[in-house]
């Protein structure tokens, strides 16, 4: 049986409902903007028992006011000391800290005309409200910069996560677009 289209990863396979069984208990969800790491990272808490830390929860403050890097790292470094988590979020600057205690990197690899399509989308549906996976006091808005990140991601960015991600000896699964998950727990069931 082959995996889901579009569906790859690392070493070895997942075939367990919880995160104690799969070996899964500290989890990065990376990918572009839009892309839709917040909301599989909640599907993925629910479905492994894990805690979820957004990492635009600790960099925002209200009124789209920056987080100092000093106070951003030493949330960040609460965190990773937990025994099991999953966080989502790019950050790229700290990413290979990020690795150091991941054992999972799921990286939601999809096109930027999927990521524009589903940040508009996104936009639209919460416009003028806070989302659950953003700071307090950050309501949904419009942001032409941040659309251009979007659209440059794969171009720009893109090449800094596979550079971090080449000396990562843990467990990567790339999805390629979204419908190759069509449920968190397919993440377990998927053959090498």
């Amino acid at each position: 049986m082959n995996p889901p289209s579009g569906y790859s990863h690392g070493k070895t396979g997942l075939s367990a409902n919880n995160s104690r069984e799969s070996g899964m208990k500290r989890i990065l969800v990376i990918g572009c903007g839009g892309a839709g790491k917040s909301t599989l990272a909640k599907q993925l808490g629910e479905t492994l028992s894990l805690p979820v830390h957004h990492l635009d929860k600790l960099w925002w403050k209200p009124g789209w006011v920056e987080e100092s890097v000093e106070r951003f790292d030493a949330e960040l470094a609460k965190i990773l000391k937990q025994d099991r988590w999953i966080i989502d979020g790019n950050y790229n600057r700290t990413l290979p800290e990020r690795l150091k205690y991941a054992d999972t990197v799921i990286f939601l690899d999809y096109s930027p005309w999927i990521c524009l399509m589903r940040a508009l989308k996104r936009i639209f549906r919460w416009h003028g409200r806070v989302r659950p996976d953003m700071g307090a006091g950050c309501p949904e808005r419009v942001d032409l910069e941040f659309l251009r990140y979007i659209w440059t991601y794969n171009r720009r960015m893109r090449p800094r996560t596979e550079e971090s991600l080449s000396g990562f000896s843990g467990r990567i699964i790339r999805l390629k677009h979204p419908g190759s998950l069509t449920e968190p727990r397919n993440l377990f069931n998927a053959p090498l």
